[in-house]
C-alpha cells in the first residue's frame, strides 16, 4: 500500500536540526540527513558531480561535500537547475534529491491517486513487461491502457500482443505513430489471430497521456477502439465464432515472434513512449461504461480479470519503470504531471524551501531530472549516473550539520521518509532504523565519535523538553526507551565502542557515561509517564538492564532492594546488588515525599572498555581542589535513582552496594578497592562520599551518601609472581648469583697469587672483575633493601655503578684490543689513566646525573632498580647499547685484519707447502 509523503523536521539544540524522511512503501526505504543552519537569507550553490555513481553513493558523496542531493520544490527551483545543466551541456538524466524540507510537524494531504508507469525510452529488441496471469480460453476481451507515445519516434508501436503456443499474436494493438512535423493522427490497428482490423485515425501525437481501449467478441466478430472514452471506430467479421487461445503470454511493449513463449521480438515494432494502467477484461465493455471509466479513474469490476499492478508484472531488468500521478488526474503539463503540490502553511522557517511535496517513488526507484526537459522521471536507485550537489555557498560562516558514518550507513537502508504522528514516533522510527544498521553487521570504523554524540544530544533533548513529553503515550516513550537501550547496548559492547573512543579525538569527546548520561534522562522522563498507571518496567539487554518500580511511601515503608540477577537476563549468578535502607526511605516519608519511583540500572560490562582509571583534571576540578580518582575499573556499573514523580525532581538518598570485582589478578601487589561514582560535572571517577565497608574475594562492599551511578576502582601494580613462584626465583637467584660469585672470586685470586706479567690487559681484567664481584654480592643483598625506601635507592644506585663500571671496562677492553691491532701502539703507559678515568669515572657520572635527575623516582616500586614507568631506566640502557656498537665495530675491524693477515701468511707458506695444508692455515 502507498502512503502519501511527509515531510518533518526534528529540531535540535543550538546550532543543528536534523530532517529525515521515510517512504511507508513496504519496501525500499532510506532517510537523509542535511545541515542548513536555521538562518535567513542562506543561499545554496549547484555542483555537478561527473562521476556516475548509484543514488546512495551520489547521496553520500554530497554529504562528504557538507551538503546534500539537489532538492527541487518548485517550478523556479525546477528552471533554474534545468538552466544549470543546460548550461554545462549536460543532455542526460542525472540524479536530485525530490525531497523537501518543513518546519510543518503535522498536516493533511488531499488524496492523490499513484500510478505505476513503464517508460519505453528507446526501440528495443528486449525491453519487455509480462503480465503474472494465466490466461483461459476467451470468446470475449477488453483491454485498456493509459498511453503516451514519444514525439521523437515515429512509425509502428506495438502496446501489448497476446500469443498462444500455436500462434504469436493472438490478440495485438498497434499504432502507427506519424513524425509530429506531419501533423496526422496516430493510427491504431487491432489484430485477432493474424486478422486486422482496419486502420483508424485516433488521436494527436501531442506528447500527452490518453486513454486507449480495444475489445473484440466470438459472435459475429465485432470489434471497437476507443480513445479518451470516445468510441472512434468499430466493425465486424473479425476472427467471428472462434475463441483466444488459453495458456497464452501477454506482453506489454513489444509484438511476439516463434512459438508464442514471450521471448523473441521484432525492435523495429517495439512500443516507444509510457504505458500504465492496463487492465483486461473478459467480457466486452460498451460504450457507456468506457466513458465511466474515464470519467471516474477506475476501472469497472465485473469481469475484470487483470488489474494493473507493478506486483502483477514481470519486467525486463532494463525497462525503466517509476511512480507518478494517475495519467488521467493530472495536467498534460510536463512538471505538473510529475510534481505534486499541497498548499500548506510553512512557518517561513526554510527561506529557499517551500512545503511542496514531490512524487512518490516505489521499491528501488529514486528520481532524475531530464536537463533538455527540465521533466521528473524515476530510475532504479542502483543504476548509475551523474548527480548534482546542493552545497552552502562558501563565504558563509554557518556550521554544517556532522556526516555521523553511522547515519551515512543508515541511508542505505530508508529512503523517503514517514510520517509519523509525533515528533517522538519519528525519533522511535529513527532508532529502529540504526538498529537495523548495527543488527547486520557493522564494518570497520562504522560507529564515529560524532555519531555517539549526536545521538545523545537528541536523546536529551526529547527527554528534556516538555515538547515531546507534555502529551506523549506512555506506549510511544516506553517504545522509544526500548529501542533506545537496545541501540545503546550494542555502542557500548567492547568491539564498536572500541571504535567510536579511539577515533575521537577533541578534549569532549564522548565517552561510554555519555550514553548513560542520556539513558538517565531518558529513563527519568520514562518515570513520569509510567507512574500515572502505577506500572513496573523491566528490560533486559545484553549490556544494559534497567528497572523501575513505583513506590508510595508510607510511615512503614521497607527499604528497597535491586538485584540484576533477578531481573538481566546476561547477569547470571552475579551477587551484585543495591540497597536503600529503611531508614532512608522513612526519612524520605518524613520530608513529604509520597509518590515515588525507584530506577535501577546495571551495565555489566564497561569495565572491558576501560583499562585503567586516569583522568586529567579540567580546569573547574583544579579550581575546586577535586581530583578524579584514579584505578582500574573492575566492576560493574550499578545506579540507583528515587524521583519523585509528583515533583517532576529526584531525591538524594543514601545507598549500599556490592559489587563483585571479577577480574582483579590474584597475585598483584598493594590490590586496593576504591568506592567510587561517575561525576559528570568531572567527566571522570570520584570517591567524594563513598567509602569501603568490606572487602573480599567475594566483591567489595560501599556505602554512598547520595545516588548516581557507581562502581569499584582497583588500584594495584603490574602482576607480580605467586608467593610460590617467588620463592622459587629467589633460590635460583641465589645460586646463580653465588656460582658467578665464587668464581669471580677464584679468578681473582688466579690473578694475584700467579706470577702473570703486568700489563694493561692484566689490570683492566682486574678492573672487570672488580666490578662484577661488587654488582654480585650487592644484588645478593639488595632483597632486605626493598620496604626501606633510603636503603632501596642506594642499593639501586650501586647496582647501576658497579653494572655500569663493568660495561665501561668492557668499552676499555675494546679499545686496547683497537689500539693493539689496529693502530699498533706499542706504548701503553700513557693510556692507562685514560681507561681509569672511562671504567670508573664514566659510570660516577652517569649514576650521578640520573640521580639528579630522577626526581625523587630513582627505584622502582617493589624492585631496588632503575624505575621503568618514567624512563629512568634509560640511564643504564642507553650507555650499554652505545658500549656495545663501539665493541661491535672494533670485532668487525679486528676480525678483518686477522684474515688479511692470514691470506699473507698463507701466501708465504705457498713454496714449502701443499694445497691442503694451505687451506687449513687458512680455515685456523
Amino acid at each position: 500500500m502507498n502512503m502519501p509523503v511527509i515531510f518533518t523536521t526534528l529540531e535540535l539544540p543550538q546550532l543543528y536540526s536534523l530532517s529525515f524522511w521515510v517512504n511507508l512503501n513496504y519496501g525500499h526505504s532510506g532517510f537523509v540527513l542535511s545541515g542548513a543552519h536555521h538562518l535567513s537569507g542562506v543561499t545554496h550553490a549547484y555542483e555537478f558531480v561527473p562521476t556516475r555513481l548509484n543514488w546512495t553513493e551520489t547521496l553520500q558523496f554530497c554529504a562528504q561535500k557538507s551538503g546534500v542531493l539537489a532538492r527541487v520544490s518548485s517550478d523556479a527551483e525546477n528552471q533554474q537547475l534545468t538552466k544549470f545543466l543546460q548550461s554545462l551541456n549536460i543532455t542526460l538524466p542525472v540524479w536530485i534529491a525530490g525531497q523537501v524540507m518543513t518546519q510543518i510537524n503535522e498536516f493533511q494531504m488531499s488524496p492523490m491517486s499513484y500510478s505505476f508507469i513503464l517508460q519505453f525510452t528507446e526501440r528495443s529488441d528486449h525491453k519487455s513487461a509480462r503480465l503474472r496471469r494465466t490466461f483461459s480460453p476467451m470468446s470475449a476481451v477488453t483491454v485498456c491502457a493509459q498511453v503516451l507515445f514519444e514525439p521523437s519516434c515515429h512509425g509502428v508501436s506495438t502496446v501489448f500482443s497476446y500469443s498462444i503456443r500455436s500462434f504469436a499474436n493472438e490478440f495485438q494493438l498497434q499504432a502507427l505513430v506519424p513524425e509530429r512535423e506531419e501533423g496526422a493522427p496516430v493510427q491504431f490497428t487491432l489484430l485477432v489471430h493474424g486478422i486486422s482490423g482496419l486502420s483508424v485515425g485516433a488521436l494527436q501525437n501531442d506528447g500527452a497521456w490518453h486513454s486507449v481501449c480495444v475489445s473484440w467478441t466470438s459472435g459475429g466478430g465485432s470489434w471497437g477502439i476507443w480513445t479518451d472514452g470516445r468510441l472512434v471506430d468499430m466493425g465486424l467479421g473479425l476472427y467471428p465464432g472462434q475463441s483466444l487461445g488459453g495458456d497464452g503470454v501477454f506482453i506489454v511493449g513489444q509484438g511476439q515472434e516463434g512459438d508464442g513463449d514471450g521471448k523473441r521480438f521484432r525492435s523495429s515494432e517495439s512500443f516507444c513512449g509510457s504505458v500504465t494502467q492496463l487492465h483486461v477484461w473478459d467480457r466486452a465493455l460498451d460504450s457507456f461504461e468506457i466513458d465511466t471509466m474515464e470519467k471516474d479513474c477506475s476501472p469497472i469490476s465485473h469481469g475484470l480479470l487483470y488489474k494493473w499492478s507493478a506486483s502483477a508484472l514481470e519486467i525486463e531488468p532494463s525497462l525503466r519503470n517509476y511512480y507518478g500521478n494517475s495519467p488521467c488526474q493530472e495536467n498534460t503539463s510536463i512538471l505538473s504531471s510529475q510534481l505534486l503540490i499541497s498548499k500548506l502553511d510553512t512557518g517561513g522557517q526554510y527561506n529557499n524551501f517551500s512545503s511542496q511535496v514531490v512524487l512518490f517513488p516505489t521499491r528501488e526507484s529514486c528520481v532524475t531530472i531530464d536537463p533538455r526537459s527540465g521533466s521528473w522521471g524515476l530510475d532504479s536507485c542502483q543504476s548509475h549516473k551523474a548527480g548534482v550537489c546542493q552545497v552552502l555557498k562558501s563565504g558563509l560562516d554557518v556550521p554544517a550539520f556532522p556526516r555521523p558514518d553511522l547515519f551515512s550507513k543508515a541511508i542505505e537502508e530508508i529512503y523517503f521518509n514517514s510520517s509519523a504522528a509525533t515528533d517522538l514516533s519519528r525519533l522511535t522510527d529513527l532508532i529502529g532504523v540504526l538498529l537495523k544498521v548495527l543488527g547486520a553487521g557493522p564494518g570497520s570504523g562504522l560507529v564515529a565519535a560524532r555519531d555517539v554524540q549526536h545521538l545523545t544530544q537528541m536523546i536529551e533533548h526529547a527527554a528534556t523538553s516538555q515538547i515531546y513529553f507534555a502529551n506523549a503515550s506512555q506506549e510511544a516513550v516506553v517504545s522509544l526507551t526500548k529501542d533506545y537501550l537496545m541501540l545503546a547496548s550494542e555502542m557500548i559492547t567492547p568491539d564498536l565502542a572500541a571504535q567510536w573512543m579511539d577515533s575521537s579525538e577533541a578534549e569532549d569527546s564522548p565517552n561510554p557515561f555519555t550514553i548513560i548520561q542520556s539513558i538517565d534522562k531518558l529513563t527519568w522522563a520514562l518515570a513520569d509517564v509510567l507512574w500515572k498507571e502505577g506500572k513496573t518496567f523491566t528490560i533486559s539487554t545484553k549490556n544494559i538492564d534497567l528497572h523501575l518500580e513505583p513506590r508510595r511511601l508510607t510511615q512503614m515503608s521497607c527499604s528497597c532492594v535491586y538485584k540484576p540477577s533477578a531481573f538481566g537476563s546476561q547477569s547470571g549468578g552475579s551477587q551484585d546488588e543495591i540497597h536503600i535502607p529503611d531508614t532512608e526511605v522513612q526519612r524520605l516519608h518524613a520530608l513529604g515525599h509520597r509518590d515515588v519511583m525507584f530506577i535501577h540500572a546495571h551495565y555489566s560490562h564497561l569495565k572491558d572498555l576501560e583499562t585503567d582509571g586516569k583522568q586529567t583534571p579540567s580546569s573547574e576540578d583544579r579550581k575546586s581542589a577535586q581530583r578524579p580518582q584514579t584505578g582500574h575499573l573492575s566492576s560493574a556499573v550499578i545506579s540507583a535513582t528515587v524521583r519523585d514523580v509528583s515533583k517532576s525532581v529526584n531525591v538524594p538518598v543514601s545507598v549500599q552496594y556490592s559489587l563483585a570485582a571479577t577480574d582483579v589478578v590474584e597475585y598483584s601487589r598493594l590490590a586496593t578497592p576504591s568506592c567510587v561514582f561517575w561525576n559528570f560535572t568531572m567527566m571522570s571517577w570520584s570517591s567524594e562520599g563513598c567509602w569501603v565497608t568490606q572487602s573480599d574475594a567475594a566483591g567489595t562492599a560501599c556505602f554512598c551518601n547520595h545516588t548516581t551511578n557507581f562502581a569499584v576502582l582497583m588500584n594495584y601494580l603490574e602482576t607480580t609472581w605467586s608467593p610460590q613462584e617467588q620463592s622459587i626465583l629467589t633460590k635460583l637467584t641465589f645460586i646463580g648469583s653465588g656460582a658467578s660469585l665464587c668464581a669471580l672470586m677464584v679468578t681473582l685470586m688466579l690473578f694475584t697469587v700467579l706470577d702473570i706479567p703486568k700489563s694493561d690487559r692484566t689490570s683492566i681484567h682486574k678492573n672487570l672483575f672488580v666490578a662484577l664481584t661488587c654488582a654480585q654480592v650487592v644484588l645478593l643483598c639488595s632483597g632486605s633493601a626493598v620496604n626501606n625506601k633510603v636503603a632501596c635507592t642506594l642499593v639501586a644506585a650501586l647496582l647501576h655503578l658497579f653494572f655500569m663500571a663493568a660495561f665501561s671496562w668492557m668499552l676499555v677492553e675494546g679499545l686496547l684490543l683497537w689500539s693493539k691491532v689496529v693502530t699498533v701502539n706499542l706504548s701503553e703507559d700513557r693510556h692507562m689513566k685514560y681507561y681509569y678515568l672511562i671504567g670508573w669515572g664514566l659510570p660516577v657520572v652517569i649514576v650521578t646525573i640520573t640521580l639528579a635527575s630522577a626526581s625523587g623516582r630513582y627505584a622502582a616500586d617493589g624492585h631496588c632498580w632503575l624505575s621503568v614507568q618514567n624512563g629512568v631506566i634509560w640511564g643504564f640502557a642507553g650507555p650499554v647499547i652505545f658500549i656495545i656498537m663501539v665493541n661491535i665495530m672494533v670485532l668487525a675491524r679486528v676480525v678483518g685484519i686477522t684474515i688479511t693477515t692470514a691470506k699473507r701468511r698463507s701466501l708465504m707458506m705457498a713454496a714449502n707447502s701443499s694445497p691442503m695444508e694451505q687451506a687449513y692455515e687458512q680455515i685456523r
